[in-house]
């Protein structure tokens, strides 16, 4: 009788606020430290609301309002513990033309139709289909995005007469070409010591926000001085005071089927980087995420934010971090967040009218620098041409063409590359007794394997879609000893997404004094991780050609590790490096 209570009871938990699960327990000192981290994030986030409301072609307040209501809702609701959602620059650009396409009405219908998607996602378990997005179509969008963001800045960072920006990238870059002798001086002096102020910043006073510090400068030179540039209130009369007002979108039948495809892109994008900011997020609390609340929360607040004039919400990577650093335990320093938010819109709105829009052009310059993943283009140049194609496809779609058009190309790009590699690797062959003698050093049935050894296997493919097993079967390290040795004999293949959760794999492992040995890797695995430099970061030594070989370093590497801490307990004797290479930081 109690068998379908409690399946409905697990059930209902997978969409569990992570809220609820915080409550109980909760002190003072715990309150303080949101308190805190809520406010310090709240501040944060104001310029940067501004600035991706603006870049999206729709009015400051309205990125304001989407990270007030959707920043409550994702913290109320969502999964993750310490997450922050808000308007991005990933919608910046899908947004803007929507808006074109559709006018502000069609952007509102496609964003409450991406909330049901993401309800349908959360409530079918689809949520995480999202694993299927291979890693180099994630990085040439990413990179087009930040490049486009960037792109779109350069008329108000320099104070360019421009009757109009086209929404190309090449005409846009064209009109700008044609108008670069209208530079307003002071705009573009503006503009760069904004961008000074915002980089320099964290070197001087690593607590202190440096965007908030370029808006607050910037908006204190053009009250005193009068400087003739364009701002909030010449642009857009101001930022209103008072509540959002309520207001239904109108809706027609008519714009369903031509909307969908854009729904759809803003539904995954949604998805997509709510549930890695997420991700990242658990890495710093050391926690584990719900997926199916998170994306459930996230479908809640872009069906909420159209009613109040809102745009697109996801989670916030760099204002997640902002928040955990600040010290952030629960999602009710998010909900702080939002209502820190909520009182400078109450309270200080009309000093919104001075804020230059040069101000907002550097800060939407650092944030495309750091959302770009730049630094992962010399990772991807290192594949097989596949994967570098499938990026640079993704990349040009993005920037030439559309970025719902450059998501679906490079999916199914990824999708015929994985049938390759799949029918590439499948062989057939006779046994012979050559193979047996050959496979013997493979095999673990007659190994004496220590208890400091921990042995995972991974059998057929590791590529998008299954490289989260990894992170599966090794959710708590505390289980696995000091040498994890990881059994490749049965890999058929890998791919960049797959090399990337092995990257990853090997972090947690030294980030908890751990070793990671790799041994018996076959053709296609071996040939693309030293083509992509994995066992020079892991060390040449740590990877293996079978089993037996990999017990011989890990006895090396555990008689090592105990001289070390005999020589820590011998006074006056110099500490021994461990025999492990450095991490390549990147």
């Amino acid at each position: 009788m109690t068998r379908p209570v409690d399946s409905a009871t697990r059930g209902w938990r997978r969409f569990m606020p992570r809220l609820f699960e915080t409550l109980p327990g909760y002190t003072r000192q715990i309150f303080a430290a949101d308190l805190v981290a809520g406010l310090t994030v709240g501040v944060v986030a104001l310029p940067l609301a501004m600035a991706f409301g603006i870049a999206s072609g729709v009015t400051p307040q309205a990125g304001i309002y989407t990270a007030i209501i959707g920043g409550f809702l994702v913290s109320a609701l969502g999964g993750s513990r310490i997450q922050i959602g808000g308007p991005t620059g990933a919608f910046v650009v899908i947004v803007a033309g929507i808006i074109s396409a559709h006018g502000l009405s069609g952007l509102l219908v496609v964003t409450m139709m991406a909330g049901i998607l993401l309800l349908v996602f959360a409530f079918t378990g689809l949520a995480q289909a999202v694993k299927y997005m291979p890693r180099p179509v994630v990085i040439g969008f990413t990179n087009g995005i930040a490049l486009l963001i960037a792109s779109t800045q350069i008329k108000d960072f320099l104070g360019l007469r421009m009757a109009d920006a086209p929404s190309e990238f090449l005409g846009r870059m064209e009109a700008i070409a044609r108008a670069i002798g209208t530079i307003e001086p002071a705009a573009a002096g503006l503009g760069v010591a904004s961008l000074a102020l915002i980089l320099i910043m964290p070197r001087i006073a690593p607590r202190v926000p440096g965007s908030i510090v370029a808006l607050v400068a910037g908006t204190a030179a053009v009250a005193a001085f009068g400087l003739p540039v364009e701002t909030i209130g010449t642009r857009f009369g101001g930022i209103p005071s008072g509540l959002p007002a309520i207001d239904v979108p109108e809706f027609r039948w008519s714009l369903i089927i031509p909307l969908l495809p854009s729904a759809l892109t803003v539904a995954l994008l949604s998805a997509i980087e709510s549930l890695l900011s997420a991700v990242v997020a658990d890495g710093m609390a050391g926690d584990r995420h719900n997926s199916n609340a998170e994306v459930m929360a996230q479908g809640v607040a872009n069906l909420a934010v159209p009613f109040f004039g809102g745009i697109p919400v996801t989670g916030a990577i760099a204002r997640t971090a902002t928040s955990f650093k600040s010290g952030a335990r629960t999602p009710v320093a998010g909900i702080i967040h939002a209502l820190t938010l909520l009182v400078i819109v109450l309270v200080l709105a009309p000093l919104a009218t001075s804020v230059p829009l040069a101000t907002l052009a550097a800060v939407l310059f650092v944030v495309a620098w750091n959302m770009g993943e730049w630094r992962q283009i010399g990772d991807i140049l290192r594949l097989d041409f596949a994967e570098k194609l499938v990026w640079i496809i993704t990349f040009a779609l993005t920037v030439m063409a559309d970025l719902t058009v450059a998501v679906q190309t490079g999916v199914a790009l990824a999708a015929l590359l994985y049938i390759r590699r799949v029918t590439e690797t499948t062989s057939v062959m006779r046994v012979t007794p050559e193979y047996l003698v050959e496979g013997q050093p493979h095999i673990l049935q007659d190994k004496d394997i220590p208890a400091y050894v921990s042995i995972l296997r991974i059998h057929g493919p590791f590529l998008f879609g299954t490289s989260d097993k990894l992170l599966e079967a090794t959710e708590n390290l505390d289980d696995f000893g000091s040498v994890v040795m990881l059994r490749l004999r049965n890999m058929t293949a890998i791919d960049a997404t797959g090399l990337h959760a092995l990257e990853q794999f090997n972090d947690r492992l030294r980030q908890s004094g751990r070793t990671l040995v790799l041994c018996g890797a076959r053709r296609q695995p071996a040939m693309f991780l030293e083509r992509a430099e994995f066992p020079a970061r892991l060390g040449p030594e740590n990877v293996t050609a079978h089993v037996k070989a990999g017990l011989v370093r890990a006895r090396q590497i555990e008689a090592a590790r105990l001289e070390q801490q005999a020589s820590a307990r011998v006074p006056g004797r110099m500490t021994p490096p461990v025999d492990e290479p450095e991490e390549n930081v990147s």
